[in-house]
């Protein structure tokens, strides 16, 4: 007995040798071709941001990564055609309807096929998510001012993935053939009409003939399947390649500079935090996907061009430009023959290209405003920006009132008002709501300033009263620790500058918006701490040597 013991020991230790030698082999033939021992080392060096906020980015990486996994089983079952025939599935009110191939086909994943519904439904709710969390990480970037030098690129990059998300959206949506989507495509070829001059060439090429014609829903299919993912894919690698490359930005805490990159290592805690976070997005798009139904395709019935829906709502992606269609008023002029539709080609074309050229060009517009060339690693507290908060919530606000303004038929329905009347409310809000909401954020930022002074000059509040001999009372304050003096004295604020040179109204307009941007700002109380705090986080990075 203890003869085979000690030999079987030694033959698992002889088989682990050589797996052991063999791997080392194949590593020291990969390294020799490829930089792999540099790229590991740095990637398991990599540190990633502890925050709660930086884990937006990863939720919208995760939901396509859902998206994916759901897409291909789909993809086996759907039929991409418009070739109508009866109906003779297992949904009985449907049977004998006229159908096309892409929406019987719907139907049979969603009643036929084993799982399919569960998989439709999880493919629906991971689009949502992944498009909202999409946004959210864009408007983090956008509120901490983690777009700026040198990350310029990867702000351009993530601006043209949400971008694509929706475009993918759409297109997916409109897949299914039904009546809910078909108005969609409807709209969507308006929205080519109205273009001036191309419009009608436009339709006729995407539509394959006059509308609806047999060949929407097979060029969709692939754009869907294939080349918007395709980009997708690419770009994310891309993003991700550049976050490792320029490292993550930070919140400001004692140690942490611009120049220099803190948080937990790759390997094991982000990498264990990671993967639980990945199993956290699928398990509860699953249990979305399971228990909250999402377009009932079957309810709506097939698409017809004399049907429309009552009630019909977009995706909240695209519900803003539903919106913008329903508040423009009925604009059109007659040139040369031609009529231009501007209550079309404004809120649907003008429009959405203005927002995401806007958003393009923002780094480069604030970088030209402030003068500032330097590298910024820390991020910065919304309340340490008034102006860029206040832009942000006006946008945010924006949106919200289009997006609510897709709906208004829904809205006076429900609380039993007028549609005219609330048509005109979200046209007086759209207008007058953007201005509101950036001077309340600019108001607020500056309150939350002051308070930041206060707590520094006077200490936090105790919650004790003292009450003195002669009657009088007084509150009790503690100093703060020096962890939450040295962050609230980490501004890396421009001065406001008067820019010199050549003379003109470009000049002018500069020197004028740069005074906008920083003229309203509190002082925090001169201390050494907040000199000493205050020349290390405006330290930049020593250029890199020259050979």
């Amino acid at each position: 007995m203890l003869r085979r013991g000690t030999r079987g020991r030694g033959a698992r230790a002889n088989a682990a040798a050589r797996a052991r030698r063999a791997v080392e082999a194949g590593y020291r033939a990969a390294d020799r071709r490829l930089p792999v021992s540099e790229g590991a080392r740095g990637l398991l060096r990599k540190a990633f941001p502890d925050h709660w906020s930086f884990l937006l980015g990863e939720i919208a990486l995760y939901s396509f990564v859902v998206l994916l996994l759901t897409g291909v089983y789909l993809t086996l079952f759907f039929e991409p055609g418009m070739t109508e025939a009866p109906y003779h599935g297992s949904y009985g009110p449907l049977r004998g309807v006229p159908t096309s191939e892409a929406y019987a086909s719907v139907l049979r994943i969603s009643f036929d096929v084993r799982g399919g519904l569960l998989i439709r439904q999880v493919h629906h709710w991971a689009a949502l998510v992944f498009v909202a969390a999409a946004g959210v990480h864009l408007l983090r970037v956008f509120f901490t001012g983690a777009f700026r030098r040198p990350r310029e690129a990867n702000w351009v990059i993530g601006v043209t993935l949400f971008l694509l998300a929706v475009v993918e959206g759409f297109c997916g949506y409109s897949l299914p053939d039904d009546l809910l989507s078909g108005t969609g495509l409807r709209i969507a070829q308006g929205v080519m009409l109205s273009v001036p001059v191309v419009g009608t060439y436009l339709s006729f090429l995407a539509f394959g003939g006059q509308y609806p014609g047999h060949d929407i829903i097979p060029r969709l299919y692939p754009l869907h399947i294939l080349l918007v993912p395709g980009l997708l894919l690419g770009l994310l690698v891309a993003h991700l390649i550049l976050v490792v490359y320029l490292k993550h930005t930070h919140w400001a805490a004692p140690g942490r500079t611009n120049r220099d990159a803190v948080g937990q290592p790759m390997f094991p805690q982000f990498a264990v935090k990671s993967t639980g976070l990945f199993l956290m997005v699928f398990g509860l798009l699953a249990a979305l996907g399971g228990t909250a139904q999402v377009n009932p395709v079957w309810t709506y019935g097939p698409y017809r061009t004399d049907h429309v829906s009552t009630g019909s709502q977009p995706d909240w992606y695209v519900g803003f430009l539903e919106g913008s269609l329903r508040l423009m008023p009925a604009w059109e002029t007659d040139l040369w023959g031609h009529t231009v539709m501007w209550n079309v080609f404004v809120p649907t074309v003008l429009l959405p290209l203005a927002l995401f050229t806007a958003l393009y060009l923002y780094p480069f517009f604030e970088r030209w405003v402030t003068g500032d060339r330097g590298e910024h690693h820390l991020c910065d507290r919304p309340r340490d920006r008034p102006v860029r908060t206040g832009l942000g919530a006006a946008g945010i606000t924006f949106y919200a009132v289009l997006l609510a303004a897709g709906g208004n038929d829904v809205l006076a329905h429900a609380f039993g008002v007028s549609l005219n009347t609330l048509t005109w409310t979200f046209r007086v809000l759209v207008v007058l709501g953007p201005a509101a909401a950036l001077w309340l954020a600019r108001r607020v930022c500056l309150a939350l300033q002051e308070r930041d002074r206060e707590r520094l000059a006077e200490g936090e509040e105790t919650g004790e009263v003292r009450q003195a001999v002669d009657g009088g009372l007084t509150e009790t304050r503690r100093p703060l620790p020096a962890r939450r003096r040295y962050v609230l004295h980490a501004r890396d604020l421009p001065e406001t500058v008067e820019f010199t040179g050549r003379t003109g109204r470009r000049q002018r307009l500069r020197t004028a918006l740069n005074s906008w941007y920083y003229r309203d700002r509190v002082d925090l109380p001169d201390s050494p701490q907040g000199r000493e705090v205050a020349a290390r986080t405006t330290a930049q990075p020593e250029p890199p040597p020259r050979d």
